[in-house]
């Protein structure tokens, strides 16, 4: 196997900023319900993480993890100018520079480097979805967060940000993988220089079996000597798609950075796609995405 990669690899933003292509999620398994209580058993899976390099750390003012990232960063004692840390804002989109600073005050910092508007679904009008936007814009300017960006938007969502925008969002985070490759979403991010992160990048080997990439992934796997899981990430990768993933298991999660030491070949990649595109599985936001279920 080729040793092409064995550095956390990095993504150059429109901003000038960069983010580490593999990250590592505190969403999905760790989702709590409410604040109050730590996990302490998340606390101990970010310290690995951390220990193992996935210095890009990714949380959200909904999941209740916030306080638990700050904690596992703290003990960890990891530089600041190493980490990349994401946080979003879901639910205080009257608030948002509010929801910023209690974000901060729990993850114990300063800034963060990406700040998302979670998803467009909450706003009631263009008008509230482009003024949240002009609020994000002035908390990159005030340096609360380096780089801001949104999350679940459509290309419709983001052609109404355009239209009053003064800084164009640096990532739009949305579930990608083989059986949701949004093609004309990411003609727009092309277009506009917009970064595009995947949540629930390994969905076709956990979630939507069986598939038609079933196959190609086993003997991808074995030809590259990793598992089914590192060539759904190296997909990604190689698409320059940031891919957050998480895990519990210190194993799981060294076997995750193998993604970073092999590259599929061009051929690889279009197979890989051309199968994913005979099924359609939406794993996550299924409620909200019901009228754009093909995007």
């Amino acid at each position: 196997m080729a040793n092409l990669q064995t550095t956390m690899p990095s993504l150059k933003l429109n901003d000038g900023h960069s983010i580490p292509m593999l990250g590592f999620g505190t969403g999905t398994a760790w989702y709590k319900r409410s604040e109050g209580g730590l996990d302490r058993d998340l606390i101990d899976a970010i310290k690995t993480s951390l220990k193992l390099g996935y210095y890009h750390q990714d949380c959200a003012e909904v999941y209740c993890t916030e306080q638990e990232v700050g904690i596992a960063i703290k003990e960890s004692s990891v530089p600041r100018e190493k980490l990349f840390v994401t946080t979003k804002v879901y639910r205080e989109l009257n608030d948002i520079e509010g929801s910023l600073k209690a974000s901060l005050k729990k993850l114990q910092l300063d800034y963060v480097d990406l700040y998302l508007i979670h998803s467009p679904f909450k706003f009631k009008s263009d008008e509230e979805l482009q003024q949240a936007w002009a609020t994000m814009e002035s908390l990159r300017e005030a340096g609360l967060a380096k780089s801001i960006g949104v999350s679940n938007y459509l290309p419709q969502h983001l052609e109404k940000l355009m239209k009053t925008a003064k800084v164009t969002p640096a990532c739009n985070q949305i579930e990608f993988h083989p059986y949701l490759q949004h093609g004309p979403l990411l003609d727009v991010h092309k277009k506009l220089g917009i970064a595009t992160a995947a949540y629930g990048p390994l969905t076709a080997v956990s979630k939507a079996r069986p598939g038609p990439v079933d196959d190609l992934y086993a003997k991808l796997a074995k030809k590259y000597a990793v598992t089914e899981s590192e060539i759904a990430l190296r997909w990604c990768i190689d698409q320059d798609v940031v891919a957050i993933t998480t895990s519990g298991k210190e194993q799981r999660m060294s076997d995750y950075m193998r993604a970073l030491a092999f590259k599929l070949n061009p051929a690889e990649i279009k197979e890989i796609k051309e199968l994913g595109e005979e099924k359609h599985f939406r794993g996550f936001w299924k409620a909200q995405f019901a009228e754009d279920d093909r995007s």
